[in-house]
């Protein structure tokens, strides 16, 4: 089953991103905030220590940390990105994240 998305793709909706972050004490909370014909956004809440392995995702995606700092491999190398930076990832590149701290990070991922 589908999470139900926060947002209504229909309408206009305003939302805490920083209200709406969730964080497990040894895990990794995904929310999905909006799905689209086209798009889907999901806001991540990391614990310290915890990682996504390496995976590659066929869309078009875009990464904003928007809290913490967090350590991503992009292809063969590994970027360090702190609150503010945006990464984008081509479809198909071979993607991880490490959480050294807590952070959390918003995912637009772009349906072609």
């Amino acid at each position: 089953m589908q999470e139900q998305p926060l947002l209504d793709a229909g309408h206009e909706n305003v939302v805490s991103l920083a209200k709406e972050t969730q964080y497990a004490a040894h895990g990794i909370v995904s929310r999905t905030l909006l799905r689209g014909p086209n798009c889907r956004v999901v806001l991540f809440g990391f614990a310290a220590g915890q990682e996504l392995t390496e995976h590659t995702s066929p869309h078009r995606a875009l990464v904003q940390v928007l809290s913490g700092e967090c350590d991503f491999l992009l292809g063969q190398t590994w970027q360090h990105l702190k609150a503010g930076d945006l990464a984008h990832l081509p479809p198909g590149l071979p993607h991880a994240v490490k959480a050294p701290q807590e952070f959390s990070m918003l995912l637009t991922l772009i349906h072609a």
